[in-house]
Formats: structure tokens, sequence, C-alpha cells
């Protein structure tokens, strides 16, 4: 009996592991798409070079989502580690903008960091919320766990 519990409490713990990593891509993906929107609005990119810097921006999100994940609660190294990816897309960057195009996001470079730093913070903040809200259900495809017949005896009748 023990071993069956044992291994149902593992495998619901597989599955909601899984389950969290699913739900982490969306969220990264979403942030690289807001931060995308927002630079390709200011810097006025045609349709080749937003496509190019979505790549980029979801490439380079990714790896600060890792970080930040890595690192929690440790500010300093996740800025320190951050800025390294930021530098890996500047250099990217650098080789589809335009002189005037680099040079406006090079001047609001910091501006894009907190810009993405803050829609993360609000978009945990809101996972955070939903998980509160909507709990996963307590049961898969209908089994519940729960005492057995023989544990839910007392232990009087079971000595017998």
């Amino acid at each position: 009996m023990k071993k069956i519990l044992a291994t149902a409490v593992l495998a619901t713990g597989v599955a909601l592991g899984a389950q969290a990593q699913a739900k982490k891509a969306p969220v990264v993906q979403q942030r690289a798409e807001h931060l995308s929107n927002q630079m390709a609005r200011e810097l006025r990119l045609n349709n080749y070079q937003t496509t190019k810097l979505r790549a980029i921006n979801e490439d380079k999100v990714a790896k600060m989502a890792a970080i930040e994940t890595k690192h929690a609660g440790n500010t300093q190294l996740i800025d320190q580690q951050c800025q390294g990816v930021c530098q890996e897309r500047d250099r990217e960057l650098r080789s589809f903008l335009t002189t005037e195009q680099y040079s406006n996001y090079f001047s609001n470079r910091s501006a894009y960091y907190k810009y993405d730093k803050d829609y993360a913070a609000q978009a945990s903040d809101i996972m955070l919320v939903k998980s509160v809200q909507n709990p996963l259900p307590a049961s898969a495809r209908g089994a519940t766990l729960s005492q057995s017949r023989e544990d839910s005896k007392p232990a009087a009748s079971r000595t017998r």
C-alpha cells in the first residue's frame, strides 16, 4: 500500500513539474514578443528587421529568464549576467540595423532593459495570482489520493 501511495505521489510530482515547464515557455515567448513590439515601433523597423529582432529577443529573453530563475534573489548577479546577454544582443542587432536605428537603440538600451524587467515582474505576479485563484485539481483523471479502508479503521480493530 505504501509503495502504491509513494508511486502515486511521485507520478503527481512529475506531472506537475512537466506542467510547470510547459507554462514557462509561453510566458517567455510573451515577454520576448512584448519587448520586440516596443522596439520595432520605436526604432521603426521594416518587416525583415522585425522578424530578425523577434528571433534574437526570443533567444535572449529565454537566456535572461533562465538566469533569473537560477539566481533568484541575487539581483546583483542577475543584472551582471543579463548585461552580458544584452551585449550579445547588441552585437547581433548591429548586423542588420541602420546606423540611425542602432544609435537610437543604443541610447535607449537601458530603457528597453527596464521595460523588459518590469514586464517580467508583472507577468510573474499575474501567474502567481492565477495559480492561487485557480489551483491545480487534487486528482488525476478522476483518481484522488485518500486513505484506504484499512488505514481509516481505528488501530484497535486492526489488531484483532
